[in-house]
């Protein structure tokens, strides 16, 4: 899928970069990622988060999944016995567990551990032994339980589609199962889920006279995950009959079955309001929302169906022009955890959550996988630098649920804490860490067959095949930090000719982030500078991409230096709780004050004036070691007058790592009168 993008001359970005050759032609064409196996971690960012994955995060969400795995071991000896009885669990907590093991899976992966394996494989046969012998798996409606409470499943398998979570359980199996199948070669795990796949293929689609009377369902689920899972399920086993139920289910969404209702209930929650290919807008529950968007990607990238695409570029559109906190986060509104009006986006009163990031992440990597269009990893980014991250602390065992942008150190908004929670008892956003921060590596490469895209940054190795042959590279940045990357191409064989296309995000430009929401309030313009082998590169920006062709040498040296000065940003005039405030970036990082570096609670400072005269240091000890903080001039509102003080800022991914009930602010007033507003 080819769709030709001629850019003329007069609209490429120069930044400083002189085009003294033919505009290259950016094609709009699907890319194939370098896998996050056969790329080499060698930097100080992402490197230290995936040894913590493994010495802490990792042992710890197995643990604190250990009631999910009592709960499966206790229907399989129901299943063998008749006897026994289930603890009273929510009843999405198996795909707690199953995200977890799909985090371990990626883990294993990367490098073997005996004893590792061993405990998935005791996981795994306890989950074999609850599958029912027609491929169903779930507790709720298999054994049960001791004091059965609570609402969501339905009186009977698969009688309440929209909320029982059965499918989404399901779809978190299967991706788990894949990853374990991938990291190992066991197919036991993988066949417990193909079973069950075609177990859901017949009851929904043929029709099984055990379930619903025969008659097929034929509903799409109100989680969306089964969607994505059932691709990856194609993808491991080539069985094309899971692509076409991951179709099926795209295609029936608002067409087979509409709830009837408010909150939870109504139509816009579950994105069921309207068939996929009409809707506009995002809706509803925000998860959910970026999971169905991100399925619709992959059926564009698999099937080549097209008739997706004005419903996923108008979608994006409403996101990043009207629904997005600038720091990446989603779904604003508490209570449906999902997507409010357009511009309505608090900073005290904000849900964004963790979840929803990821999903921002997983869906905007799809679309830049299917398109090649730098704008969705500019947007993944910032999503992934900023919420994603602070979703999890610096020592992998403490968690935002809520991601607020303003916290006064007392409102418990944390699911009941004032800070972060070791775990929940709805746990999506740990697990979603644990197999989210193993794949980012897979994300930072891709590729056609003549050409290489750079997306992400980052101190790597990797080989890419590409028609003439392999092409090592070897990537050495500072980056989140640092703007500068060096690159060493090293071609199979010497007089290759292909094209570089390196990555310009957005935030090198007139805002921090694609969309209309956000634009820097300071005017600062940089040049990027970029040589081959200390030779100045003469090209220009296309479709935020610096294309290098060259005529490639092993050894041959590639440096391109973003610059990183300090920016402010305002927000669309119609974001009330932005109106008169700035917030403070530099490269891809939000920043925020927090009460441990501030005399005065975060949220009194006050930026009067754009002076330039932002100072960057480095912390030198403590938790937050290595990273660069920012201090300015600014003032504070203290009993009713100003009076100048020092505002210090560190990034947004790092806050609340040393303390609870701590103040912390992104968004400053411009005057005293917008100061406690």
């Amino acid at each position: 899928m080819k769709i030709r993008n001629l850019i003329s001359a007069s609209m490429l970005l120069g930044l400083g970069l002189l085009s003294c050759q033919e505009p290259i032609v950016k094609e709009k064409e699907a890319l194939t990622p370098i896998t996050f196996e056969k790329v080499t971690l060698q930097d100080q960012f992402w490197l230290p988060r995936l040894k913590t994955q493994k010495q802490t995060l990792a042992p710890f969400a197995l643990e604190k999944t250990e009631p999910a795995i009592e709960n499966l071991r206790r229907v399989g000896e129901y299943l063998k016995t008749g006897k026994g009885k289930l603890e009273n669990l929510p009843r999405y907590v198996a795909s707690d567990l199953f995200k977890v093991m799909e985090g371990v899976a990626y883990l294993l992966t990367l490098e073997k551990d005996a004893e590792l394996e061993k405990q998935m494989d005791e996981i795994i046969d306890i989950i074999a032994d609850a599958q029912c012998p027609d491929g169903y798996l779930y507790e709720w409606f298999t054994a049960p339980f001791k004091n059965k409470n609570g609402w969501g499943a339905g009186d009977k398998p698969y009688s309440f589609v929209v909320h029982s979570h059965e499918l989404y359980n399901m779809g978190h199996m299967y991706e788990a199962a894949i990853a374990y199948y991938r990291a190992t070669g066991k197919r036991k795990w993988l066949d417990v889920a193909e079973k069950n796949a075609q177990h859901i293929n017949k009851v929904f689609f043929e029709g099984d006279p055990n379930y619903n009377d025969g008659k097929p369902v034929n509903q799409a689920p109100g989680h969306q995950e089964i969607e994505l899972a059932l691709v990856k399920l194609h993808q491991a086993t080539g069985n094309p009959l899971y692509l076409e139920m991951a179709q099926k289910f795209i295609d029936i969404r608002g067409i087979t079955y509409q709830p009837e209702g408010d909150g939870v209930m109504a139509p816009t929650y579950a994105q069921q309001h309207l068939p996929v290919r009409e809707q506009r807008t995002a809706e509803g529950h925000s998860v959910r929302a970026m999971y169905l968007y991100s399925g619709m990607a992959d059926i564009v990238a698999s099937k080549g169906d097209t008739t997706l695409i004005p419903a996923l570029e108008s979608i994006w559109h409403d996101i990043v022009d009207k629904k997005m906190h600038i720091n990446g986060g989603l779904g604003a509104v508490p209570g449906i955890e999902g997507f409010g009006p357009a511009y309505v986006l608090p900073n005290r009163d904000t849900y964004d959550e963790t979840c929803a990031a990821v999903g921002n992440v997983l869906f905007n990597y799809r679309m830049f996988l299917a398109s090649g269009d730098a704008k969705y990893v500019d947007v993944a980014e910032v999503a992934l630098y900023n919420n994603v991250l602070a979703g999890v602390n610096i020592e992998g065992n403490r968690f935002f649920y809520v991601n607020v942008l303003e916290a006064d150190g007392k409102k418990a908004f944390n699911h009941g804490r004032a800070g972060r929670s070791p775990w929940f008892s709805t746990a999506c956003c740990p697990s979603n860490m644990a197999r989210l921060i193993p794949q980012v590596p897979g994300m930072i490469y891709s590729h056609t067959d003549n050409d290489i895209y750079c997306g992400l940054y980052a101190s790597s190795v990797t080989d890419i095949p590409l028609n003439s042959g392999n092409v090592k590279l070897t990537q050495e940045t500072n980056y989140p930090f640092d703007g500068k990357i060096n690159i060493e191409v090293s071609p199979e064989t010497d007089g290759s000719e292909f094209i570089l296309w390196l990555r310009i995000p957005t935030w090198c430009n007139d805002r921090f982030v694609p969309g209309e929401l956000y634009s820097y309030a300071d005017q600062t313009v940089s040049k990027i500078q970029a040589s081959i082998n200390g030779k100045k590169v003469k090209a220009a920006v296309t479709d935020g991409y610096l294309p290098i062709k060259h005529v490639w040498k092993k050894g041959d040296k590639v440096t391109l230096e973003l610059p990183m000065e300090v920016h402010y940003s305002v927000a669309d005039e119609r974001v009330e709780a932005d109106i008169n405030r700035l917030c403070i970036t530099r490269g891809p990082l939000v920043y925020c004050a927090e009460q441990p570096d501030n005399e005065y609670p975060a949220s009194h400072y006050i930026i009067p004036t754009i002076d330039g005269k932002e100072q960057t240091n480095i912390i030198g000890e403590g938790i937050l070691k290595g990273i660069p903080t920012i201090s300015l001039e600014a003032e504070v509102l203290k009993a009713e007058e100003t009076i100048p003080a020092t505002l210090k800022l560190i990034p947004y991914y790092a806050w609340n790592n040393r303390g609870d009930n701590m103040t912390m602010n992104v968004w400053f007033a411009r005057n005293a009168e917008t100061v406690g507003k």
